[in-house]
């Protein structure tokens, strides 16, 4: 259920009425506030309405990406706009999605374009959706417009997908260390430092004493370490959200191996896609380029995109504003030179984007094939350094025993 805020008029007492009622969609709560004897005049997904299960009401990419496919298909078909929608929403299973195309429905009939209507739901729709359908408007080709939308939107979501699935065995791994290693810290190096305690005359080594000093911390002052984990990462999280803390977590995503040239080909397969999809719907390259550059979500691609737009307004070509820059790799200049003199950019840009897919797809593949052994090393040595704090006292002590018996 959510919650809608509604305007709505009163004909008894000739007077407007605003309320919050809950209902599965829009439609529902208009029905909901008819049978009060009412006339809705505003229906709005209140913000209590949206907060509340935040993650349960998120509209999901694939089921965005469905309700753009049967879009396109039913309009391409002959079906009237307002019929195609009902038919969408009908069919789709997601809530929060029948929330946001009965809105669309409901300003569609009110005489807006389906572009209007889109750009009221901003987090739902962003200006690469919002373009793209108004571009198909205008051009009479609104289903092809969908297509390519709905094509874009799976490449794009499969690209993330494998660069998540690049970042998760590593984390994974990691995750499960830190619980081992915590376990020996906390549950097995105090039962060894009680043993060798009990023991007269062991003088234990430095490495010993500094991981029992280490084990004592943890169990005794483990808010502290609560509390200091916890500032530590709404810092971090601070730091992120000004410009510059941004700009630096941007550009060691570029940089930072081995993650860096995955990400990399990722912004050029994502910007050439995204060009691509807005070339071949007829948008200008000046407005292609202002669109790819906030869809790109790194803000020092961005400024690149940036630069390159004011020399393209100046008059020169985009693979020449493009070539010095060392944010872009060598390749995308130099096959959008070759689709600017045979004027095939968009067939050139999409080459790019296959390319550089399939390059993710190979880096992908290395990665993970430098991590299993690089991962196993980092854990040896840590098993090392705790098994030795263990054993060096006992060699210490077997050695002075020896020395004893031989006196």
């Amino acid at each position: 259920m959510l919650s809608f805020t509604y305007t709505a008029n009163n004909p008894a007492t000739n007077t407007q009425v605003k309320a919050i009622v809950e209902a599965e969609d829009e439609g529902a709560a208009a029905a909901l506030i008819r049978k009060q004897g009412l006339t809705p005049i505003e229906i709005t997904v209140s913000k209590e309405g949206l907060s509340f299960g935040k993650y349960l009401n998120k509209i999901k990419t694939k089921d965005k990406i469905l309700f753009t496919r049967q879009l396109a298909t039913l309009l391409n078909a002959g079906l009237p706009l307002v019929q195609a929608m009902r038919s969408s929403g009908e069919q789709t299973t997601s809530k929060p999605l029948k929330v946001v195309i009965n809105s669309l429905v409901s300003d569609i009939e009110g005489g807006k374009a389906l572009s209007q209507a889109m750009s009221k739901h901003p987090k739902v729709f962003n200006s690469i959706y919002i373009n793209l359908v108004a571009a198909g408007e205008a051009s009479g080709t609104l289903d092809k417009a969908l297509e390519r939308l709905a094509t874009q939107q799976e490449k794009d979501a499969d690209l993330i997908s494998k660069i998540r699935g690049a970042l998760a065995y590593p984390v994974i791994v990691l995750g499960v260390m830190g619980v081992v290693i915590g376990f020996m810290v906390v549950k097995v190096l105090p039962a060894v430092g009680s043993l060798y305690n009990s023991l007269p005359g062991v003088q234990l080594p430095i490495e010993t004493r500094l991981l029992l000093t280490v084990s004592h911390f943890a169990i005794h002052y483990w808010f502290i370490v609560i509390i200091v984990g916890i500032i530590a990462v709404v810092l971090i999280r601070m730091v992120i959200k000004t410009d510059s803390g941004r700009s630096t977590l941007d550009e060691l995503k570029m940089k930072l191996w081995p993650f860096g040239p995955l990400f990399m080909k990722m912004y050029m397969a994502r910007f050439s896609r995204t060009a691509c999809t807005l070339v071949s719907s007829g948008v200008p390259i000046i407005q292609v380029l202002e669109i790819t550059a906030g869809s790109l979500n790194n803000v020092i691609i961005a400024g690149s995109i940036n630069k390159a737009i004011e020399k393209v307004k100046g008059g020169k070509a985009l693979s020449e504003a493009l070539s010095q820059d060392k944010n872009f790799l060598p390749l995308v200049p130099s096959m959008l030179k070759i689709g600017e003199q045979s004027g095939t950019i968009e067939q050139m840009l999409e080459r790019i984007a296959i390319y550089y897919e399939t390059e993710v797809d190979n880096e992908v593949k290395t990665i993970s094939t430098l991590m299993e052994p690089l991962l196993m090393v980092i854990l040896g040595v840590f098993a090392f350094i705790i098994v030795a704090a263990v054993l060096l006292p006992i060699y210490g002590l077997a050695g002075n025993s020896s020395l004893n018996s031989a006196f």
